[in-house]
């Protein structure tokens, strides 16, 4: 039985390691300078109203969303291999072939020893 082996495409491939990594420290440092604009904003703006609260909700909560993300991963965009062998047509079958016989080699080995 001949296993066939899928190769997987180019465009299927994951995002190499390094990308990925600076990938998310770019997200995590965007999602802690929004941070610190929310705790500046929380201090500076005057006369204080409800925006204070939701900066400093904002700057609690956004640590722990930043490190979320950072550490999720590129699992939300898993890219399933495609095989480009399925678009491709399949050669004759084996049945359509003729069968050969195989060739056979015979080693015959005699005791020479002089007697």
């Amino acid at each position: 039985m001949k296993h066939t082996r899928n190769a997987p495409s180019v465009t299927s491939l994951p995002q190499a390691p390094h990308d990925e990594a600076s990938h998310r420290v770019r997200r995590y440092a965007l999602t802690m300078g929004i941070r610190t604009v929310c705790f500046v904003l929380m201090v500076l703006v005057q006369p204080y109203g409800w925006w204070t609260w939701a900066f400093g909700i904002g700057a609690a909560i956004l640590p722990y969303i930043a490190v979320v993300f950072a550490n999720a991963g590129s699992d939300s965009n898993e890219v399933l291999a495609e095989s480009p062998e399925r678009q491709l047509e399949a050669p004759g079958t084996a049945e359509d072939a003729p069968v050969e016989q195989p060739k056979v080699v015979t080693l015959d080995e005699k005791r020479d020893d002089g007697q």
